[in-house]
């Protein structure tokens, strides 16, 4: 029945119908799994959706499942094309006669399950396609990084030093051009320099914080500057500047 129905959805007149049934039932049933295991459920990212379309459809043109086709960008690359921002990726693919029996061979497979039950991802984009009574199914895993502006990074640092009772904290154009050098600083001697890059700004690096812990510092100044290019992976490159 669900074979039968699923077909029937899966394109009109050559366009894409949304959220088919086939793609609402492996959604649901993978945040079923999730709450059953206590992970808190994934969000629709719609364009990691188109991702997962382009491949699903490589699939049942190849007659084929695989990760990557000759000639296909890889599944980083894929993401990264549609404007998914993430610093973790990953992806399940499947062919089977009905949706039922495709998440529960996923769900039987180790790694399968390991990346619908993964407490590092935070959306999810699938893609069901059919050809005949076959369908190719494609779940891309992400963890989302937010899209934030120099000002909200460094807004985000500040605080997290605030928090740790450092209260003359402030942004600067020096602290984001040493941001941008591999060593030194630009700018008055600082105390300390602390350069990292992270997927999210939720915590401070143990050794800056360690090196707060010691005391004598009076102030601080957070820049931001453009994150290195990493195969499609973005995140987040700040200099934190210490003052005595």
């Amino acid at each position: 029945m669900w074979g039968t129905l699923i077909v029937g959805l899966i394109f009109v007149s050559g366009a894409r119908a949304q959220h088919t049934i086939a793609e609402q039932y492996l959604f649901q049933s993978i945040n079923a799994e999730r709450a059953a295991a206590g992970l808190p459920a994934l969000t629709w990212n719609p364009q990691l959706t188109r991702a997962a379309q382009y491949h699903a459809v490589q699939m049942r043109s190849a007659g084929a499942i695989s990760h990557q086709f000759q000639g296909e960008p890889d599944l980083t690359m894929r993401a990264a094309a549609t404007g998914t921002r993430f610093s973790l990726v990953a992806e399940n693919v499947a062919t089977s006669g009905s949706v039922l029996e495709m998440h529960t061979a996923l769900m039987n497979s180790p790694h399968h399950r390991e990346n619908i039950l993964d407490p590092a991802v935070n959306s999810i984009g699938i893609s069901v396609v059919a050809s005949g009574n076959q369908l190719w199914g494609v779940e891309d895993f992400a963890r989302d990084v937010q899209n934030l502006s120099y000002e909200q990074q460094e807004a985000q640092v500040g605080a997290l030093l605030q928090s740790m009772g450092l209260q003359n904290v402030s942004s600067s154009t020096e602290a984001r051009a040493t941001c941008t050098k591999s060593t030194g600083f630009v700018g008055t001697r600082p105390a300390f320099v602390m350069r990292y890059t992270a997927s999210d700004l939720n915590r401070l690096p143990s050794q800056l914080t360690a090196r707060l812990s010691q005391g004598g510092v009076t102030g601080a100044s957070v820049g931001a500057c453009a994150s290195p290019k990493n195969s499609g992976f973005t995140s987040y490159n700040i200099a934190v500047v210490l003052y005595r």
